[in-house]
């Protein structure tokens, strides 16, 4: 695709930090001006991969080599709560900085981020991906046509399990094995509130101003957790749910939840004072009043011209495309793009207070305006951060490497072993009231179940040696809820019986 796009044969070059999910961003770049010439990432396999793509870029492990290098921006997807300081340091270098999120982890970071971009002068923007969906861009143009008139409430969801977290996010065992992923381990739900609350923000335009949390204090099975949040003060990770209400700057309120549990979802529902809509699928209610017409919409990305057409083959719907199309186009002309340094802060600062709120029994805090001095000034000094374990020392210092060292590989087998055997057994207790398409999909997992019962329970010996070896160790915890409580460890151990009451059951349908 050329370079038409914004009217300029001026190329950006463009260095990936973090080569994991940076790289996804790849098919996005050449058709926007951007040119990606260097990677940096400590992780090998990550390295040589990221050069199988672009096999003509510098690529290193050092940080600094990488940012000396002859680019203009920098992408940076590092672990998590290394986003600020490394934007920081990018910034420094006087490259452009497109970040992924969260932009920050602590209140502190936000206003060095914030006072770095100002000094500089350089385009800061954050991947925030999900109100760039097809859906979301519509609701948006709609909403700027006046259709919803005020924002009085929504309800935005970003429900997503991934909080065992067993291997690297490409299910590599983590090395070495006796560990939980370095953030994914503890990170709490709440600093990852920007793809529920940032499409709200986009499509009214109106930013979060007081936020307010309680604390869930139940996590699902298996994900590597502290004594009791009352005991230790260790705060829940992304194995448990995260809701707040959020103030928005006209008065309107959102339910933002997040969380990593037994159902998977990203309902969305936006109410305004003459219609509403929802996702998914999009529909939206006119006439001003409760009992009016519903009307289902289909939007088209070719409605959108070429850009559409563009985004539509792009990661996250479309999205993906987009916060590469608006850094791009805020380097090359000047235009701003959404999730420029100040919106960025107010997203993820919405995070840290709704989990200090949280903390604090439920006390309505502010979300404080980093565009504002003065507000920074209360901030600077801020470094409150969640309190959580260690994830690299989830087993006894006297541990034996040769038991502890297969936790990973050993996790990230009996994860979906224990996912099978637990959807099996719950189906089975439900198939009478099952749709009848669903009924032949619960015959057929019951089958493969059956068949595969020898590598299963073989995967579940493995987890067992090592929850015998350290059984009060926070890793042999994990492991031992999946198997006893998720799991059906007596039932699955049973080997041949198990595999007769399962023929039994499928004779008797």
């Amino acid at each position: 695709m050329s370079s038409s796009v914004f009217a300029t044969e001026r190329r950006i070059k463009l260095g990936i930090w973090g080569l994991g999910r940076g790289s996804s961003f790849l098919r996005s770049l050449a058709s926007l001006n951007i040119d990606v010439v260097a990677g940096c990432d400590y992780h090998e396999n990550m390295r040589q991969g990221f050069l199988k793509n672009c096999p003509d870029a510098f690529v290193t492990d050092n940080e600094d080599e990488f940012l000396a290098s002859d680019i203009d921006a920098v992408l940076v997807a590092t672990y998590c709560p290394d986003h600020g300081k490394h934007a920081v340091k990018a910034l420094e270098a006087g490259k452009h900085v497109l970040s992924e999120v969260m932009a920050f982890m602590t209140p502190a970071e936000g206003v060095a981020l914030v006072e770095t971009v100002e000094r500089t002068g350089l385009v800061y923007n954050m991947t925030e991906n999900y109100p760039f969906s097809l859906p979301n861009l519509y609701l948006a143009k709609l909403w700027k046509e006046g259709l919803f008139g005020e924002l009085s409430y929504a309800e935005y969801e970003y429900v997503h399990g991934v909080g065992r977290c067993f291997t690297n996010p490409d299910g590599t065992p983590l090395e070495p094995g006796n560990r939980v992923h370095h953030w994914r381990g503890w990170l709490n739900y709440h600093y990852y509130c920007s793809h529920s609350l940032g499409p709200v923000m986009v499509i009214t335009g109106l930013r979060p101003t007081q936020v307010v949390s309680l604390l869930p204090e139940v996590e699902n099975y298996g994900v590597i957790k502290g004594e009791g949040y009352h005991k230790d003060g260790f705060l829940p990770g992304l194995g448990a749910f995260a809701p707040s209400l959020v103030k928005m700057s006209n008065g309107g309120v959102v339910r933002n939840l997040m969380g990593g549990t037994t159902a998977d979802s990203h309902n969305q529902r936006l109410y305004g004072t003459k219609a509403s809509a929802e996702l998914h699928p999009l529909r939206v209610k006119v006439g001003a009043t409760g009992s009016a017409m519903h009307i289902n919409l289909k939007p088209e990305w070719e409605s959108l011209g070429d850009l559409g057409t563009m985004a539509a083959s792009t990661g996250h719907g479309g999205g993906d495309f987009w916060v590469i199309y608006y850094f791009a186009r805020q380097i090359l002309t000047g235009e701003p793009a959404p999730w420029d340094v100040y919106s960025s802060a107010d997203v993820t600062l919405t995070g840290i207070q709704a989990l200090r709120s949280a903390t604090q029994g439920g006390v309505a805090l502010e979300v404080p305006d980093f565009r504002d001095p003065a507000v920074r000034d209360r901030y600077r000094n801020d470094n409150w951060v969640q309190k959580h374990h260690d994830t690299y020392n989830i087993f006894p210092k006297d541990q034996d490497i040769t038991i502890t060292g297969n936790f990973s590989s050993v996790g990230a087998k009996l994860n979906p072993a224990v996912t099978r055997v637990r959807k099996v057994l719950d189906s089975m207790k439900v198939f009478k009231l099952a749709t009848a398409e669903d009924k032949v999909a619960i015959i057929n997992i019951v089958k493969e179940l059956r068949d595969d019962l020898p590598q299963v329970v073989e995967i579940y010996r493995e987890a067992r040696k090592i929850v015998d070896a350290y059984p009060e160790s926070q890793g042999g915890r994990a492991l031992r809820e999946l198997l006893e409580d998720v799991g059906a460890e007596e039932r699955v151990m049973l080997g041949d019986k198990f595999v007769a009451e399962l023929n039994e059951w499928l004779i008797a349908r």
